[in-house]
């Protein structure tokens, strides 16, 4: 017998269609809801994760122009200013603070109360009265001092305490002063000429601390490998440098010269720079005369060759990366030809000769 099926039943099948689609969709927002409050979760979590701090120290703290309250509050968590990221946001909706937290440089208390925390970034941070002090290339360590007593109102040896009892410090300082030599001498060409913003209370140590550091950032970021190449270090390169600092006007000129000192030392031939008589004597008179050239110093490049035993004064950036990247000459003398600072180059001595013969007679050099 054959079976009988019932027939007209599109409308069921319609319904059972009809129900699977549903029970599809259903399911469908029943997981996306669940990885939603899942994803929710993990956020709330690392945003209220509550950190141990050690409460009472002082902390320097940044706030970013355009920071939400949910960032300054991680990063508040970050420097340990705060246990709780996830209550300062509640302290600042309760405060309604939301829009008037402030930009800038605070210096905070970590453990401090929520409340007085969301208070005190709303205040703003504390206006510090600040100075420029500028310190200009060329100047020996005793200049630099005498110039910032003059801007700061410390005496010179009040500034000089930090640098001779190691409260400032440098990779670079000599273990030692020349023999015979007063021990500031070490921190000749150490402290970077420039023009600073120093709070208005700054101590010795702060102001002659950054110089140090800035001069240190400033020769670890050349590239040595020429110097090295010759058998001499960044702190020789240093000293290159304040030679170069006071013989060159141009900037141009500035690896010229330092190809100049870099082909004399290569040949052991005697740098015979002024700049180094000068400083010997301590004293510029204007000129160098020939009995000076006999003075009894280390610094006196034409009694003794090779490089004089620290630099012979501060040094500007181009000077610094002069003596880094000396440009590939055969020269071995210069002469200054222009009043402009321009000078002349030689290879050989009867050349350097004639150009000095050329500058006297228009009036450059003294005869």
């Amino acid at each position: 017998m054959t079976p009988e099926y019932p027939r007209n039943t599109s409308w069921q099948l319609k319904i059972i269609q009809v129900f699977v689609v549903l029970i599809v969709i259903v399911l469908g927002f029943f997981m996306i809801t669940k990885l939603a409050a899942s994803l929710a979760s993990g956020i709330s979590n690392e945003s209220t994760a509550v950190v141990t701090i050690q409460e009472g120290l002082e902390v320097e703290f940044t706030v970013a122009s355009g920071s939400t309250a949910a960032q300054i509050a991680v990063d508040l968590a970050d420097a340990g200013v705060i246990s709780d990221a996830g209550r300062f946001e509640s302290a600042v909706r309760s405060a309604g603070a939301g829009n008037q937290l402030k930009a800038g440089d605070y210096l905070l208390t970590s453990g401090t109360d929520y409340e007085d925390l969301v208070a005190i970034i709303v205040q703003g941070p504390e206006q510090v009265e600040v100075r420029d002090v500028t310190v200009i290339e060329g100047l020996t360590i005793g200049e630099i001092l005498e110039s910032l007593s003059e801007q700061t109102g410390y005496t010179i040896t009040q500034l000089a305490a930090p640098l001779l009892n190691g409260s400032v410090d440098s990779p670079y300082l000599p273990e030692e002063a020349p023999e015979g030599m007063d021990e500031l001498v070490k921190w000749e060409g150490l402290l970077a000429p420039d023009t600073y913003e120093f709070r208005i209370d700054a101590s010795p140590a702060d102001i002659l601390g950054r110089m140090a550091d800035t001069l240190a950032s400033r020769v670890d970021r050349m590239n040595w490998s020429t110097l090295e190449g010759l058998e001499l270090d960044p702190y020789d390169g240093l000293i290159i440098a304040s030679l170069i600092e006071k013989e060159a006007k141009l900037d141009e000129e500035r690896p010229t010269i330092a190809s100049v000192i870099v082909n004399r030392l290569e040949m052991g031939i005697a740098l015979q720079i002024d700049a180094t008589i000068i400083y010997a004597l301590g004293e510029n008179r204007g000129e160098v005369l020939r009995e000076d050239l006999e003075v009894e110093s280390p610094y006196n490049t034409y009694l003794y060759p090779g490089l004089p035993p620290t630099p012979i004064g501060g040094v500007r950036v181009a000077s610094i990366e002069a003596a880094a990247a000396p440009e590939d000459t055969d020269y071995f003398y210069y002469v200054l030809i222009d009043r402009d600072g321009t000078h002349g180059f030689s290879e050989t001595l009867e050349e350097h000769n004639r150009k000095k013969e050329e500058a006297k007679d228009a009036g450059v050099l003294t005869p």
